[in-house]
């Protein structure tokens, strides 16, 4: 690889950026990690740039380590430059007891494939932060459009987990590191996969993104004068003036223009060229500098470029086949003429990807085939065949071997599975089913069937996160099994089926394939085919609501994992159980048993079901009410995902989803509004539900757009959790706007989406929550009807109110089994009684009392709600004063919340009933504004607009708009206008701190 603090070049210009990246180093020696992100078209001097700040690194004491992404094509090389980086270390003798001290990393210098994917990235992490406890380290990572998925979601862990933060555990000493990547930003096209990334990364408070810009036309000018190393003939201000015209700020182009001029003997361009004009002009200029060197030489280039950007040298002579001499003497000349550049790791690469591209694009078809079957044939026979597979793999295609290519890319997708690469695993398996129909039978593997590969390629696919392509490998290993199956292979076709089917929410397919998969194999004597197809088929059963044959099959089979010592299996049945137990997870015996299952399948290195067990956990200490406990399990589960680069997996997702869901019901507003927009652009679009109690605050808090939003999430295939999130935002924002008939009619609406469109025959817990905020509005419509003498309308209306509560009756009756429901759906029942007697008779001081009382576990929010009603009944019953505290008590949580229909809500209800509702004060007798507060009321006295307060305090608009709606209600103004006036006549914008 090239040495990176040795430059070949003039450094001109770029100071700015390079005092960035110099600033970044220094911090870095200091104890303050820092990751810049430099982004620049092809050619415009990145890795120079690079050079220069590792150059800068190394004469400050720094250790500089460099890895390189390849573009092979669709070939998957996973972990490329961090196995690069490491093999520097390997070769350092400095850095051996480093690397015995952490020997998962070794997996990737082909070490014992043994331990988790979470390993080996803790592994390197620790490894790192151990190394930069002895020296400051700067880590360069080139060309990071060409990385794999598995360096991507390392570099994921590495950044956005913060493990390069934490000190060294053997010495406590800080981290001293910095890292530096590169990537071309106009090859990143719309659906570019590290486009998401780059999005995630830059979010991150140690992180920056550095754009390299086109050079000015003068630096361009200094830079040409500069390479122009022949006194005696001075280059003419026209063939400069030429150069800067056509190389368009690209340092590169300038350079390769340059040199073109000395090739073409003279001080002019050559002509014909015109205008640059992108990359086939650049390849023309390229290729008339190649053409000029002596025909061994240009041998050797061409050869090299069909390896990649980078080739190690007994590769590249075994490849040529020249003489030692003759070798020698054309390396030397590429060298010279600043083509190829030799690394300390006795390999060369080009010095530019250009280049390379330009040189393999001259190759004749003939001679570009011959090229690749060498190369393949040379991987065949090194001592590497495993590491190497992907590269013959490429190789062997290219140079239509099918046969071979078959046998790489199986070989490859060993590989990719022993380092826990998923994504590249995949990859490689779809590659070999493309191959084999045109593979003869005699050169397809032994022991190896269509049938078990496509299984194997939907293993892959759930582990890299693609649940929707899993079913789809499933489905065409069903086909291809036909009716002459294995009755084994043929079962365990169709529980994986089931099981992909229920990440997808087809709960109802799922069971019909769960149910067949068990029919096919006899129970006794128990095999672990039947074992796992048995805990399938439980979960499916329990999900349509078939709980008594889940309860059978499900403690039938886990008294034979627990015989046949399938320990994660029997973890699986434990969670899937434990749900029809009267010990249930909302129970401190049921989340014992729970921990136990999450131990079970850590033991046995099942991810998946430790991730479910921990979801379960978190799940059972929400329900139950304990949501400090519930936050302890998401941050369990949720470090669990990021460390293994599995956050967008299934039960990541929800316990995402269920952290925001404590934020709103905690009363966290702002921090889940602000969480939710950093999260916005990271999320895949399928799993945008994560987000919903997002939508709950905007609702709350008045945002016209909050339905709208809603409804948006409907659109697409069919999602459980995202059809339950928009179901509550759409019913509750119909009761806010007075309308019962569209409330009601969401509520069955989503139901029935729920039940029918997800498979289930069971009601869904939701269904209480829907069926009281529906009630809300028809017990609104019922008072308003009776006011106005229009009894049939309000017994029409209390008709449709029954038909509501004894829908929110049915949905908590079925937890009555199992111990009854957790304190949030009681509160919710307790709501739905409440508004239930107000549509029948009017409200009822005992029945709110109630349901304030029942929301007093933890939602601030409902609980307000339901003060205002208290208050409303109080009043009804002349107990003003007692009607009066729960007035202000539910203003002061509308305040501090931002909920400005509800402040409008009790603000009405206190004019109405003629209670006072005093503004909250400090102890001066002033209005207790914050501190945000006084700086939004100064701008508002200055005329600013939302947007604007928001630009200059560095908030949203959206949030500055909620500040302002604190202030109007504490002051009592009903407009900003009045606000201003207010403030200025009380004095307090001279009294603000």
């Amino acid at each position: 690889m090239p040495n990176p603090t040795t430059p070949v070049t003039p450094f001109i210009g770029r100071a700015a950026e390079l005092t960035r990246l110099t600033t970044a180093l220094d911090h870095a020696r200091t104890g303050t990690p820092h990751a810049i992100l430099l982004a620049g078209d092809a050619g415009v001097g990145k890795t120079r740039l690079l050079a220069e700040a590792a150059a800068h690194a190394t004469r400050t004491g720094m250790t500089v380590l460099t890895g390189h992404c390849v573009d092979l094509g669709d070939v998957g090389l996973p972990y490329l430059p961090f196995t690069e980086i490491l093999g520097t270390l390997a070769a350092d003798d400095r850095f051996a007891p480093a690397l015995e001290a952490h020997p998962a990393v070794g997996r990737l210098l082909g070490g014992a494939p043994e331990g988790s994917r979470l390993q080996l990235f803790e592994g390197i992490a620790a490894l790192l932060t151990d190394l930069a406890a002895v020296t400051p380290l700067l880590l360069v990572l080139e060309d990071l459009h060409w990385a794999d998925q598995s360096s991507r979601d390392l570099l994921r862990f590495l950044l956005s987990r913060g493990v390069l933060q934490r000190p060294a555990a053997t010495t406590g000493a800080p981290h001293r590191l910095a890292l530096f990547t590169s990537y071309r930003s106009d090859d990143l096209h719309r659906r570019h996969p590290l486009r998401p990334l780059l999005a995630e990364l830059v979010r991150l408070p140690a992180v920056d993104r550095l754009d390299l810009r086109p050079m000015a036309d003068a630096e361009v000018a200094r830079l040409v004068r500069a390479l122009h190393t022949d006194p005696g003939a001075p280059l003419p201000d026209t063939t400069v003036d030429g150069i800067v015209e056509r190389a368009e700020g690209n340092a590169f182009y300038a350079e390769e223009l340059l040199a073109a001029t000395g090739t073409a003997h003279g001080s002019s361009l050559p002509g014909g060229l015109g205008e640059l004009g992108g990359l086939g002009r650049l390849a023309d200029v390229l290729l008339i500098r190649i053409e000029q060197l002596p025909a061994t030489a240009q041998q050797i280039l061409r050869t090299a470029a069909v390896a990649g950007r980078r080739v190690e040298h007994d590769l590249l002579r075994d490849a040529v086949q020249l003489p030692d001499d003759e070798l020698e003497s054309a390396l030397r000349e590429a060298v010279g003429r600043q083509l190829l550049v030799p690394g300390d790791d006795n390999a060369y690469s080009f010095r530019h990807a250009l280049t390379r591209e330009a040189v393999y694009a001259d190759l004749l078809p003939g001679e570009r085939v011959r090229l690749h079957r060498t190369f393949a044939r040379l991987l065949a026979q090194s001592g590497h065949p495993a590491r190497t597979a992907a590269e013959r793999a490429h190789h062997s295609r290219e140079s239509h071997d099918l046969d071979d290519a078959l046998t790489a890319s199986l070989q490859a997708a060993d590989h990719a599975q022993r380092v826990r690469a998923p994504a590249e695993e995949l990859r490689h398996l779809e590659t070999a089913l493309e191959l084999w129909p045109a593979v003869p039978a005699t050169a397809r593997p032994e022991g190896l069937d269509t049938v078990t590969l496509t299984l194997r390629a939907s293993s892959a696919a759930v582990h890299a996160g693609e649940s929707h392509r899993a079913v789809t490998l499933t489905r065409s290993a069903l086909a291809r099994a036909g009716e002459d199956a294995d009755s084994e292979l043929a079962a365990r076709v169709r529980y994986t089926l089931a099981g992909n089917l229920m990440r997808v929410d087809s709960l109802k397919a799922a069971f019909t394939y769960s149910s067949e998969a068990l029919a096919l194999i006899p129970a006794e004597p128990p095999s672990p085919t039947w074992v796992w197809a048995a805990a399938t088929h439980v979960m499916a059963a329990r999900h349509i609501g078939e709980d008594e044959v889940a309860l059978q099959i499900g403690q039938q089979a886990l008294a034979a994992a627990e015989a046949l010592g399938l320990a994660d299996a029997q973890a699986d049945l434990i969670v899937s159980l434990i749900v029809q137990s009267r010990h249930n997870r909302r129970t401190p015996q049921g989340r014992e048993r729970l921990r136990q299952a999450r131990e079970l399948a850590r033991g046995a290195g099942n991810f998946a079901v430790e991730m479910r067990a921990l979801f379960n956990l978190a799940i059972g200490s929400y329900e139950s009410g304990a949501l400090d406990e519930c936050l302890t399990w998401i941050a369990d589960g949720l470090g669990r995902a990021g460390r293994a680069g599995l956050l967008t997996a299934p039960y990541a997702l929800e316990m995402r989803y269920l952290q925001y869901l404590i934020r709103y019901t905690l009363g966290h507003w702002d921090e889940c509004a602000e969480a939710a927009a950093e999260d916005a652009g990271r999320l895949p679009a399928a799993s945008a539900f994560v987000l919903g109690p997002a939508l709950y605050v905007a609702l709350a808090r008045g945002e016209k757009s909050a339905a709208e939003r809603a409804r948006a999430m409907l659109d697409g295939p069919f999602d459980w959790m995202t059809t339950l999130v928009a179901g509550v935002v759409l019913t509750d924002a119909a009761a806010l706007a007075g309308s019962p008939e569209d409330a009601v009619a969401q509520v069955h609406a989503t139901i029935a989406a729920l039940r029918d469109d997800g498979g289930s025959t069971a009601l869904p817990d939701v269904a209480v929550r829907l069926a009281a905020l529906a009630l809300a509005a028809v017990a609104d419509t019922t008072g308003e009807l009776r006011a106005a003498g229009d009894t049939e309308g309000a017994r029409r209306w209390t008709g449709t109110a029954a038909g509501l509560v004894e829908l929110a009756r049915t949905g908590a009756a079925k937890h009555e089994d199992t111990g009854g429901q957790g304190p949030e759906g009681r509160a919710w029942l307790a709501r739905a009684e409440a508004e239930w007697i107000r549509a029948r008779s009017g409200p009822d001081v005992a029945a709110w009392q109630a349901a304030v009382a029942a929301f007093a576990y933890g939602d601030p929010y409902e609980l307000a709600r339901c003060e205002r009603r208290l208050a409303e009944a109080l009043l009804m019953a002349e107990r003003r004063p007692e009607a009066a505290q729960a007035l202000r008590g539910a203003r002061e949580t509308a305040v501090r919340l931002g909920a400005v229909p509800l402040l409008e809500a009790v603000d009405a209800l206190g004019r109405r009933g003629r209670l006072t509702a005093p503004a909250i004060s400090a102890p001066d007798g002033a209005p207790a504004l914050t501190a945000r507060e006084y700086d939004v009321l100064r701008l508002l006295a200055r005329g600013r607009t939302n947007r604007q307060i928001g630009e200059e305090l560095f908030i949203t608009g959206k949030t500055a708009s909620v500040h302002v709606s604190n202030i109007l209600a504490k002051l009592g103004a009903a407009s900003r206008t009045e606000a201003v006036a207010i403030a200025h006549r009380d004095g307090l914008l001279e009294q603000a701190p």
